[in-house]
């Protein structure tokens, strides 16, 4: 980012992004493996001619590298358009390929989940939606104490999107298989930022999304346990059979090979990354708390994705303050759910009014981050803040 410095802090032609959790940009590593796929290796990998053979083995390359980041089998990794299609194909699949009346999910959901559920929920399923506690965080014994006898599936969040609270999933899924009942997780907020093994987390299904690893949106993966148990699932996409039937269509091929390169990036840097936006949050939130009063920190600093931060400016509207600060991008909630008037219903799972979810910001760090930026945009929201309350009175 080319920057002017002006005084203590640099004065940014672009706007600093600290978005990360609604998407990233495509790291300059992973566009590189993708541009020969659209103009001169652009073969259909159904094709049987050289075509589609070097399509096809560009692909099995990629599967193989999606499947390293999660300890999975390349076999297991069936490709979609992202972590929605994934959740929507997970959940509705195991629906309609197994008995079973009842699902456990929780009120702190990503909508992808949610939705997918209260629509299930139309169609005869019975749903219990858990509580989280005033931290954001779902215990085992809850999982364990909604359990029925005629439960078939568990589909709880690796890590909350808004709140960055990281779920005990391995904990979940021993419940859920000593019961043997089906255990999906929406891990788009996790993969390549913590380390995730779909064995060692007693995982059936998993979901995650490329345009959150520095990969291109439109592209995603759902991971399919092969054995033990071997998971069933009814097919949403119909027509040409790919995927091993589970998701017709042409793949994007271009978008597969940086989901793939994406997800060696992220095998090789991940803990140095997170150990780097850790040390910045750091920065951002002591910089904000000790200038500032009436801020309050939503979810624990424990148990936490390391980019994020998700706070309540007491007495300022959180629309807002994003409005007055033009050179900073953050958001109030999920990408997903930001352009509607109703309050976050993660924030008000967590017993907070709609006015304080109303206040809330989330903040999220990622690779391309600065301390400089940080230093700015800590100034930005105390002047901005300030203002706006001042405005009040």
């Amino acid at each position: 980012m080319e920057t002017l410095f002006i005084g203590k802090f640099p004065a940014m032609k672009k706007r600093i992004y600290l978005d990360y959790q609604a998407t990233t940009p495509v790291d300059s590593r992973v566009f590189e493996v993708m541009k020969s796929h659209f103009c001169e290796h652009f073969g259909n990998p159904a094709s049987r001619h050289e075509f589609g053979w070097e399509a096809e083995n560009a692909i099995a390359t990629a599967r193989k590298q999606t499947a390293d980041l999660i300890g999975a089998g390349a076999k297991e990794i069936i490709f979609t358009s992202g972590a929605t299609e994934s959740i929507n194909l997970a959940l509705k699949g195991i629906a309609e390929a197994y008995s079973g009346k009842h699902i456990i999910t929780a009120m702190t959901e990503h909508k992808a989940v949610f939705d997918v559920c209260k629509t299930l929920e139309k169609r005869g399923f019975e749903i219990t939606f858990l509580k989280p506690n005033r931290d954001g965080q779902i215990s085992p014994k809850q999982v364990e104490e909604a359990v029925r006898e005629d439960t078939f599936l568990i589909s709880l969040m690796h890590a909350n999107n808004e709140i960055g609270t990281i779920y005990p999933v391995a904990e979940f899924g021993k419940i859920a298989h000593k019961n043997d009942i089906i255990f999906h997780v929406d891990a788009a907020q996790t993969v390549g930022k913590i380390p995730v093994n779909v064995a060692n987390m007693n995982v059936d299904l998993l979901s995650f999304s490329g345009h959150k690893i520095y990969a291109p949106k439109g592209v995603g993966a759902l991971f399919v346990r092969r054995k033990n148990p071997r998971i069933r699932l009814a097919p949403q996409i119909h027509g040409g059979g790919h995927e091993r039937g589970l998701r017709s269509g042409t793949l994007n091929v271009p978008g597969v090979i940086g989901l793939g390169k994406a997800c060696e990036i992220c095998a090789v840097e991940m803990q140095t990354e997170a150990t780097r936006i850790a040390k910045l949050r750091k920065q951002l939130l002591d910089g904000i708390l000790s200038n500032m009063e009436g801020v309050a920190i939503n979810g624990t600093m424990e148990n936490r994705l390391d980019g994020n931060l998700n706070l309540t400016f007491y007495g300022v509207d959180s629309e807002t303050l994003i409005l007055s600060m033009k050179e900073i991008a953050v958001s109030s909630g999920s990408a997903c759910t930001s352009a509607t008037i109703e309050p976050s219903h993660v924030l008000k799972a967590l017993g907070l009014s709609n006015l304080q979810a109303r206040s809330s910001l989330r903040l999220s760090i990622g690779r391309m981050t600065t301390a400089d930026e940080i230093d700015f945009v800590t100034q930005q929201i105390e002047n901005a803040v300030n203002r706006l309350r001042h405005r009040k009175h």
